[in-house]
């Protein structure tokens, strides 16, 4: 399948195996998984993050094969999700740090259709994340204010 900004084709890499057993090597019960989720969540680390530590660390290969649900669903269960979802909140990022690299670099015109494709991935997150009811109705995108919703 293609990009969605270029002509380009998608990437090769390695690929989860299709099997949605639960492995004999992991000695990890669900509720031990939860209490990890959540005390790696209160730490500070994002649920990527925790999704990593815990491959890493622990030896889980996928947490949703083991316990049923999705590490942002058992963080919201427990009322420590993020406000923003997380791959909204890479993006703004992004939008903050070409703001700043196009108030330097005014001709930077590579710089800037980079600016308006990301905010474009934006305005299509946020509608898709408004009609799920991960965000509220009343939230607004505004370029202008990006800066304070990161901090």
């Amino acid at each position: 399948m293609a990009r969605m900004h270029s002509r380009k084709k998608g990437k090769s890499g390695s690929k989860r195996p299709d099997k949605s057993i639960v492995h004999s090597w992991v000695r990890y019960k669900p509720k031990e998984i939860e209490l990890l989720i959540v005390k790696l969540a209160k730490q500070g680390k994002k649920p990527s993050q925790i999704g990593l530590h815990l491959r890493d660390t622990y030896g889980i290969p996928d947490v949703k094969i083991i316990t049923k649900k999705k590490i942002t669903d058992l963080l919201e269960k427990k009322n420590i999700s993020p406000k923003i979802p997380e791959d909204l909140m890479f993006l703004l990022k992004r939008v903050v740090s070409l703001q700043k690299h196009i108030e330097t670099n005014k001709k930077d015109r590579v710089a800037k259709r980079g600016l308006l494709l990301t905010e474009s991935k934006i305005r299509r997150l946020v509608k898709y994340y408004k009609k799920s009811g991960k965000l509220p109705a009343s939230w607004k995108y505004n370029p202008k204010q990006v800066t304070l919703l990161i901090e």
